[in-house]
């Protein structure tokens, strides 16, 4: 790896000073606050060594991809499921069931980088990384059909010792530790330094180490660069066997489902903190983030209070870190940028008659069909429909956040459960009127982003990402909880007559009301993009630097979009509790931010329509299929094929076809109707460059001149 400008002229020792700070820092706030028995301590060590294993191998795909793996635990889970019920449902020996899941982790590895990874060579960084997520959620469905290959549900599993060894640290009371602790303290290291020594001291280390630098150059020196990607993934596929197998002998791994999402967190976490790319450092900080989890587990009261004590002390660590942006840090950045916003026509096109009839006629055909749906539906699935507009009001939120600021949020669904729980309230306790109780939610809400968007004035791209990940998690476990503060509301939530005269209580009425409140937030965010304010969140976004130059303060606008993403957010919050009438935390869990901001992308975050149709994805596979492994595998092959075949978005979908009528209708007009069109004011900057209806309306000034 190169050394910065910045770091140009520091010695050594001091960039090894910078590079221990985090992993010495976190254990010392375990041993300062955190206090552990030696044998518990030891326990502690060895899940951080389990952890550093899920952080190495998301590191080997970063610096391979320069993607984000999030199915890195889900890509153990499958052989790991495999291995433990050839172990403990039939009965094989230890070493046959660990054979062959070690095996069959590689064949996954590869397979799923054959035939996912590499049709997404050529997307990007933000696309593939969705795709992982579409992959976790393949993989995963899949471990759930693995238990009934022996007729047995998901249930925790532990795998007996192999062999009969105790240790008991602590005295006759202590911490007794079993063959299975001892392997994983031998297991674990020797793999680490196994991957050391093959990237350091191997011809095809040395290769993929050079194609992660360089992947242009690589090929130009005859490396093949897809088949050591392949490789790649193969080793972080065995990586996570290792890391689930062995955890399943010390604490058990629940079979058919993914590794906890804290213990992903804290793997994702460590990468940042490494800055991504330096293993070491990697390696260490997830070794401590284990022994602090463990720590804090140990002492508090609750272990809930487990994800908010070690989101703080991931908050602090990344913000403390130098604001270093050298080559591998702005190579981030652009990777999560996302893709150009879905422009307008020009206006000289917009103006046919015959386009502003195909603009307004589909716009009445789409609220017809929407009015028509309380009619033609049962009431299941009129609730059902009033999801879809929820969500689309959730998949807004985040078109500002992250389609208009650029900023990527993985916690979207904490503020809509904050602003539920809000809005529910002011129901329940003051009788307040629903949308006042809608109004406070959005305030709720806003303030939590506003609060959030803090960091954001300082981290950028997958740093924030983790952030926002951290916030839902902490959210969702201790801010919302009914056992920490006892403001949750519990009590069923009436819907009180809007305005005290008209009538909410059935679904029908309150779907109506429901569909109000979103045209209403499309109309209005569509003011907020065409302002001076929507334009300055835009240009940040597209160059930071040129925008300051211009006059456009960041710190403001940035957090103007923190604000207004997480005041839509607190307004779909009071309508999601209100439709389901009491406040369930389970559906605002950090997993449902991961789906959410999954649709999003699906749907395309560079248009307002995108995250309505990224809800109409997210809630309509679910409309039909009930069974929690086939819903998961047809959401997790619905996201690979949208992605592979359109990396826009569906929006993008409705745009070609737009364009392509658009074309239609202007060449039928040069043949028709040989006058001008006024062009003047085609100049303007939210023109469409390169579509098709602007080379049509080229041609058609060129063929009348």
């Amino acid at each position: 790896m190169g050394v910065s400008r910045r770091d140009r002229g520091v010695s050594g020792a001091q960039r090894w000073v910078w590079k221990s700070t985090p992993p010495v820092a976190l254990v010392a706030v375990q041993l300062v606050f955190f206090g552990l028995p030696a044998g518990q301590w030891v326990r502690g060590l060895t899940l951080g060594l389990l952890v550093a294993l899920l952080a190495l191998g998301m590191a080997l795909v970063y610096r391979a991809n320069r993607v984000v793996n999030f199915a890195q635990a889900d890509l153990g889970f499958v052989p790991t499921s495999l291995a433990v019920g050839l172990i403990v449902f039939s009965g094989l020996p230890y070493l046959f069931g660990f054979v062959v899941g070690l095996a069959g982790s590689i064949l996954v590895g590869a397979v799923v980088e054959l035939a996912f990874v590499r049709r997404f060579a050529h997307s990007s960084r933000l696309v593939l990384t969705v795709a992982t997520i579409g992959i976790t959620q393949l993989l995963a469905a899949c471990a759930l059909m693995i238990p009934r290959l022996w007729d047995r549900s998901a249930a925790s599993q532990r795998i007996p010792p192999p062999f009969d060894w105790k240790l008991t640290i602590g005295g006759a009371t202590g911490t007794v530790l079993s063959a299975n602790d001892l392997i994983a303290m031998v297991l674990a290291p020797a793999a680490m330094i196994a991957v050391a020594i093959f990237l350091g001291s191997t011809r095809l280390g040395t290769a993929i180490r050079g194609s992660a630098e360089r992947s242009e150059r690589a090929l130009m020196l005859g490396i093949p660069v897809a088949w050591l990607s392949t490789l790649v993934w193969a080793v972080a596929s065995a990586l996570s066997f290792l890391a689930l197998f062995l955890r399943a002998g010390i604490l058990g791994v629940p079979l058919g489902a993914a590794l906890s999402l804290q213990a992903l967190v804290l793997a994702l976490a460590a990468l940042v903190l490494g800055r991504l790319t330096d293993l070491p450092t990697i390696i260490l900080t997830a070794i401590a983030l284990g022994i602090l989890e463990y720590g804090v587990a140990w002492n508090a009261s609750s272990p809930l209070l487990v994800t908010p004590i070690i989101g703080a002390a991931v908050l602090v660590a990344l913000l403390l870190q130098r604001r270093r942006y050298g080559r591998t840090d702005r190579d981030e950045a652009v990777g999560w940028r996302l893709a150009d916003e879905i422009r307008p026509l020009r206006p000289a096109v917009a103006r046919l008659p015959l386009v502003r009839l195909m603009r307004w006629g589909t716009i009445s055909v789409v609220f017809a069909t929407l009015l028509v749906v309380p009619v033609v539906f049962r009431t299941d699935q009129i609730i059902k429909a009033n999801a879809v507009l929820v969500y689309a009001v959730i998949g807004m939120s985040l078109v500002v956040l992250s389609g208009w600021a650029g900023q990527i949020s993985l916690g979207q669904m904490a503020f809509v459960g904050i602003g539920a729980a809000v809005s529910a309230t002011c129901t329940i306790e003051w009788n307040a009127d629903i949308t006042l109780a809608l109004l406070a939610g959005g305030a709720a809400g806003a303030a939590a982003a506003f609060v959030v968007g803090l960091p954001a004035l300082r981290l950028r791209g997958l740093y924030l990402a983790v952030t926002t990940l951290v916030f839902a998690l902490a959210v969702n476990s201790w801010f919302l909880n009914r056992q920490f503060f006892d403001w949750i509301p519990q009590e069923r939530v009436e819907r009180l007559p809007l305005f005290g005269r008209v009538d909410l209580s059935t679904p029908t009425r309150f779907y109506l009301f429901t569909l109000t409140v979103m045209v209403l937030m499309l109309l209005a965010l569509r003011g907020v993009r065409r302002s001076r304010t929507g334009r300055a969140i835009v240009a940040l976004r597209e160059n930071e630097l040129a925008a300051q130059a211009l006059s456009v303060s960041p710190v403001p606008v940035k957090l103007t979009a923190f604000t207004v993403s997480g005041a839509v957010a607190g307004v779909a919050g009071g309508l999601f509790v209100h439709m389901s009438q009491s406040f369930d935390l389970t559906s605002y869990a950090p997993a449902e931010s991961l789906n959410v901001f999954t649709a999003s992308v699906v749907g395309g975050l560079g248009s307002l329509f995108g995250g309505i149709l990224g809800a109409v994805f997210l809630r309509g596979s679910e409309w039909f299929i009930t069974a929690a492994e086939w819903r998961l595998l047809s959401s997790a092959m619905g996201v690979l094929l949208v992605l592979l075949i359109l990396p826009g978005g569906l929006a993008s979908l409705v745009i070609k076809i737009r364009d392509r009528f658009v074309t239609m209708i202007v060449d039928r007009r040069v043949l028709t109707d040989p006058a001008p069109v006024d062009t003047a004011d085609t100049a303007d900057t939210g023109a469409r460059r390169g579509s098709d209806a602007e080379a049509a309306a080229d041609h058609d000034d060129r063929t009348t001149v």
